[in-house]
């Protein structure tokens, strides 16, 4: 039952059906979380006794840096399953995980460097997590022009999913850069086994924030998907009468 579950993964019509059903159950809980989570953030939060009422920008830094490197993973093992099992739909998962992931990361990267400048005196530092941060967004980047340097949808498949799988391994060098390198930035306050750091009163809308954006870009995700199927099959009959209902 399994075996079949997961080939009915690799249905497109399937896939295209399933994500029209769920996308709302994904994107109202989404608003809701990231409307709560702000408030909370930017209203209900005390300023930091360091930082003061600057340090409210993590409840977007903060966030947009954990799912970079979360659509990145998603990108990446989608990726790998079409390079293995020839699913068309998993690549089509990862063609559509790649523009997200690419802004993700470019707003964990701009609103650091907001960040940064009042706490550290310069919107740019050479530190490990910031370079190999950028180097995600190389990785985004290329994927998606490789992806569109290649008329053969089937080639660019491949070799764009090489090109994840291989780039997979900065995932781990972001996460931990800072405990193997001297870094700016502060060590893990949030995901760590330990208690957090944080008190109850900025910590909840944060992982509120979390969760908001997680379900947000499930939501997107479902809606590019639905988009890069049509694209993919649009001389299959299923489309035709997809399409008329």
């Amino acid at each position: 039952m399994a075996w079949t579950w997961f080939h009915r993964l690799g249905s497109p019509p399937y896939i295209y059906s399933l994500a029209a059903r769920l996308t709302p159950w994904f994107a109202w809980p989404a608003a809701a979380l990231i409307l709560g989570g702000l408030y909370g953030g930017l209203v209900l939060a005390p300023p930091d006794y360091q930082q003061g009422d600057g340090f409210r920008i993590i409840y977007v830094h903060a966030p947009s840096a954990w799912m970079s490197l979360m659509v990145y993973m998603t990108m990446a093992i989608s990726a790998g399953v079409g390079l293995i099992w020839r699913m068309k739909v998993a690549h089509a998962v990862a063609a559509s995980c790649a523009p997200v992931g690419a802004s993700f990361t470019v707003c964990a990267l701009v609103t650091g460097s907001l960040w940064g400048q009042p706490m550290w005196g310069t919107y740019w530092e050479w530190d490990p997590r910031l370079t190999s941060e950028l180097i995600l967004l190389f990785l985004y980047l290329g994927y998606m022009g490789l992806r569109s340097a290649m008329e053969d949808v089937q080639r660019a498949d491949r070799s764009s999913a090489v090109l994840a799988v291989v780039g997979i391994v900065n995932v781990p060098i972001i996460h931990y850069s800072v405990t193997w390198w001297n870094s700016l930035h502060q060590a893990p306050s949030v995901m760590k086994l330990a208690r957090p750091a944080m008190p109850a009163s900025m910590l909840i809308p944060l992982l509120m924030m979390l969760l908001g954006f997680t379900l947000f870009f499930v939501a997107v995700l479902l809606v590019r998907l639905r988009g890069e199927i049509l694209s993919r099959e649009r001389s299959a009959s299923w489309i035709r009468e997809a399409v008329s209902t």
